[in-house]
């Protein structure tokens, strides 16, 4: 092995365990939840080195991070609305964000070149070419996508829970408690069960605490979770002070109409299996069994009647 091949391997090494130690510390946020637990007077856990770890990796690809940042900047761009909706908060996971991508970018085309060289140069030309521009759009889009699929995640989670969240909080306010009172009980309650719409819940309690109206507050609550029920349930919240109607009422109402939609929501899940099976089916399945059921007749009659046929 060459001088250059020990180099490009080197470089390949590094670059590969970098780039998943990033990921790794990019997908575990816990510096806002351990602040909101802090505050409320929780017990503090032992606070992990995680963030430090995202500042790291920030500062270390802050100079090529700038290479996949979005043209009208981070602030007004639709990845940090992913950022909110996933829960990541910590200010140094977009430069981290943005960094591994570049790095998996220019890092996974290297890998796949130094793979190719190693091999005895299988890929070659247009092949080795194609090669490389698909390893360079799965590192562009990689990041993407994980960044989607933590969101999605959370959202189904908050989507899953906020019908026993409002019915807890349907409890709490019949029983006396104010609005914001009642969403602190629930943010307390609901900790075990749901640790996403706990903290959101807590952020509506910190805003308010901080002396932004409770309109606002509210829709941020409804812009940080991106899910159409939360943006009803502030809707109806807004909706019942104005107009001085009974909000445990349109608690219990809007938890019906939730758990009505949420079962639905399962039950066109569980219709659509049917279709999704038909593919493994038709093609993995079926295939399968025709060569166990025809397999012996197809062998008896290669070995009896063709023979027969052609005159031996």
């Amino acid at each position: 092995m060459s001088l250059i091949q020990m180099v490009v391997l080197l470089l390949v090494f590094v670059t590969v365990m970098a780039s998943t130690a990033g990921l790794l510390m990019l997908l575990r946020p816990n510096e806002a939840k351990a602040r909101l637990r802090q505050i409320v007077g929780e017990q503090r856990e032992e606070a992990a080195p995680t963030s430090h770890w995202v500042r790291i990796i920030a500062d270390l690809t802050r100079p090529v991070s700038q290479l996949a940042s979005p043209e009208e900047g981070f602030e007004n761009s639709s990845v940090r609305l992913r950022f909110l909706h996933a829960g990541i908060r910590n200010p140094a996971a977009p430069p981290a964000f943005f960094g591994i991508k570049t790095v998996l970018t220019l890092g996974l085309p290297l890998v796949g070149y130094a793979a190719v060289a190693l091999a005895g140069g299988v890929a070659k030309g247009n092949q080795l070419l194609l090669l490389l521009l698909v390893l360079a759009a799965l590192g562009y889009y990689g990041p993407n996508l994980v960044l989607a699929r933590l969101s999605a995640s959370r959202q189904r989670e908050i989507f899953e829970n906020f019908p026993d969240a409002l019915d807890l909080m349907t409890v709490c306010v019949e029983a006396g408690l104010g609005t914001e009172a009642a969403m602190v009980r629930v943010a307390e309650d609901m900790q075990v069960k749901s640790p996403a719409l706990a903290d959101e819940m807590r952020l509506v309690n910190l805003e308010l605490r901080a002396g932004a109206d409770r309109q606002r507050a509210l829709r941020n609550l409804a812009f940080r979770t991106g899910v159409d029920e939360v943006d009803g349930f502030v809707t109806m919240i807004n909706q019942a002070e104005r107009f001085g109607t009974s909000v445990a009422a349109s608690l219990r109402i809007q938890s019906d109409l939730l758990r009505t939609r949420r079962r639905q929501k399962a039950e066109e899940a569980a219709a659509k299996i049917a279709l999704k099976l038909l593919f493994p089916l038709i093609f993995c399945i079926f295939p399968s069994l025709m060569v166990v059921l025809m397999g012996p007749a197809m062998i008896s009659i290669y070995r009896t009647l063709l023979p027969s046929m052609g005159g031996h």
